[in-house]
């Protein structure tokens, strides 16, 4: 995403108008590298996010609900001993630099006025947020970098705090016409200007380089080397005019919308795209930047939190497979056990001819139609009869194992399903707690331990998606086997209609009928909601069974969300993504 030293510098504006003079009242810190700072002054205020998240470094001001942890990590409360009751004083960006240094006045542990500085490096993997002392002193910071980590910069608690080393690149907003040409004349290799532009100047984004590309020249694929010295030096003065521009011009939030999704956003209007995206503009940055992250920050947030659940039933699912595909081979080796008994026929009828000792035996194997002559392997160890009795008692055994290790693979393939569907699970997990809900009944169920229930907070049990038909029938999805459970069996009347897809874990899906036969539409919907929110969710014609809820039914002694279900239709739909945002209600 552009969120470039250009990009920031609008966002610094913005957040300086509502925020210089107000004090915190509030910090928090919802997820490792994410803090909320709520500040309130005449100025405005409001909620203040700060993420060093690798994939999303940022800070705006934030509407978006956020859960904490139960016990506040330990930066967390550092930052409220020493910047609660500070009131931002100024805000400090290095030119074309993802570095925005936080003034705040404050007062030490003696009651002495102080400040304190509250540093956000955006700087991908790298970014880092870092408290430091009125001294320039690190009192800590996010991410520790030790000597081992970087030669050229630590940043630890106790040394004092530097700028990151610069990539070398010119300043856009301080270079001359002599200079621009000078660069342009000195590019002879074969080189797209918009790659020259990112290599060139310092604070650009690849997304404004190729903005600026298309507006100075019509198109993307320029190469400065095929341009004559005379292109060179017209193209020098139209890119400092463009320069020019950009420092001076209005900074406008658009939110590039492709597929009716959203997928980028600027600090400008964009013209390289043409008709394939769609663009909005928003009042204030903040509100950009909130509408494009929250889905995205949601779902960072509950991969993180659901790490160690995935692994243990990713393993678990793993060594069921493993085992299920031995217990079919075992099995597979029990189908030529008829062969051991006819074996022992043959012992038998010939022991008159086998002395102890002997290690072979050839005889006429009378079940084959030509009276063949076979040859025995046998024991020279045991007698004559033994080795018949062995032939028998191997032919038993096999017969036990064929009825013992189906009735382990039905159940292995139940568990092996199961499994399947409580990470289909995880994948629609949205909050902490649908992810507490899938914990709990993996807890019941024997696969995790259950944790100190002291430490652990308890939050209120989620409900079932909604969703809106077309035709103004209720649809409702469950998020977890739990959920389907409860849905299906406790929830939805005996004439809605219950929807799954075939034979893939998903979403028990439920239309709310009220006794009425529900259009063709809303049926149709369904099924793309039930294809959806399902493992088949990224696939095409993925087939969907439906049937009235009194034809569902969950055997006694099932695992979470397995029933079984009769006298159903099939139909083949595609998931729409689309569709099922626009039909979802929002709670």
């Amino acid at each position: 995403m552009p969120f470039d030293a250009f990009f920031l510098t609008a966002v610094r504006r913005e957040l300086e108008g509502s925020l210089t003079g107000c004090r915190i009242d509030k910090v928090q810190q919802p997820q490792r590298d994410t803090l909320i700072l709520s500040m309130r002054g005449a100025a405005g205020g409001g909620k203040l996010l700060l993420t060093a998240s690798p994939n999303h470094p940022r800070i705006h001001l934030t509407n978006e609900p956020a859960e904490n942890p139960a016990q506040p990590p330990m930066f967390c409360m550092l930052l409220r001993k020493h910047l609660t009751g500070g009131r931002l004083v100024g805000m400090q960006q290095p030119e074309m630099e993802r570095l925005l240094d936080l003034t705040f006045d404050c007062t030490d542990e003696m009651g002495s006025p102080t400040q304190k500085h509250l540093i956000l490096e955006i700087m991908g993997r790298n970014s880092n947020l870092i408290l430091t002392a009125e001294d320039g002193r690190i009192l800590d910071c996010l991410r520790r970098v030790d000597f081992e980590m970087s030669e050229q910069r630590q940043v630890l608690p106790g040394l004092y705090y530097h700028l990151p080393p610069t990539q070398g690149k010119r300043d856009p907003f301080a270079v001359t016409g002599e200079e621009l040409a000078a660069l342009l004349s000195a590019q002879t290799a074969p080189k797209r200007l918009d790659g020259w532009l990112l290599d060139t100047f310092g604070g650009l984004s690849p997304l404004v380089c190729r903005e600026l590309a298309f507006r100075l020249t019509g198109d993307l694929d320029t190469d400065l080397s095929a341009l004559s010295a005379e292109e060179k030096t017209a193209l020098a003065a139209r890119l400092l005019a463009a320069f020019a521009q950009l420092q001076t011009m209005p900074p406008q939030p658009m939110l590039l919308y492709r597929d009716e999704r959203p997928w980028d956003f600027t600090c400008l209007p964009v013209t390289q795209y043409g008709d394939f995206i769609r663009q909005k503009p928003y009042d204030s940055f903040s509100q950009l930047l909130d509408r494009f992250y929250a889905a995205r920050d949601r779902a960072e947030s509950i991969r993180q939190s659901s790490q160690a659940i995935r692994k243990t039933v990713s393993n678990l699912h793993a060594r069921t497979a493993r085992k299920l595909e031995n217990q079919h081979k075992e099995l597979a080796a029990t189908h030529d056990r008829e062969r051991l008994r006819q074996l022992g026929d043959i012992l038998t009828a010939n022991l008159y001819a086998i002395r102890r000792g002997q290690t072979k035996l050839r005889a006429a194997d009378f079940y084959d139609p030509d009276m063949k002559e076979i040859e025995i392997t046998l024991n020279p160890a045991i007698s004559p009869q033994q080795n018949a009795a062995k032939f028998y008692k191997d032919y038993q055994k096999a017969k036990n194992a064929e009825r013992i290790l189906t009735e382990q693979i039905a159940k292995g393939e139940q568990e092996l399903a199961y499994l399947a569907s409580v990470l289909d699970a995880l994948t629609r997990a949205e909050s902490a707690r649908d992810l507490q809900e899938i914990r709990a009944e993996l807890v019941s169920g024997g696969y995790l331990r259950e944790t100190d229930r002291k430490k652990r907070m308890k939050l209120p049990p989620s409900r079932p998606m909604r969703f809106m038909s077309s035709d103004g029938f209720p649809i409702f999805a469950g998020r977890s086997n739990r959920q389907n459970d409860e849905l299906t069996t406790k929830l939805a009347a005996k004439t809605d209609i219950w929807l799954h897809v075939q034979k893939i874990p998903g979403s028990h899906v439920i239309i709310e009928t009220n006794g009425r036969t529900p259009p063709d539409r809303t049926v149709t919907e369904a099924m793309q909601l039930a294809a959806y929110y399902s493992q088949a969710r990224d696939g095409q014609n993925v087939l969907v069974d439906y049937t009235p809820v009194k034809f569902v039914k969950k055997p006694a002694g099932a695992k979470p969300g397995m029933v079984i279900y009769t006298t159903y239709q099939t139909a083949v739909v595609t998931p729409d993504a689309a569709l099922c945002e626009a039909l979802k209600e929002k709670n």
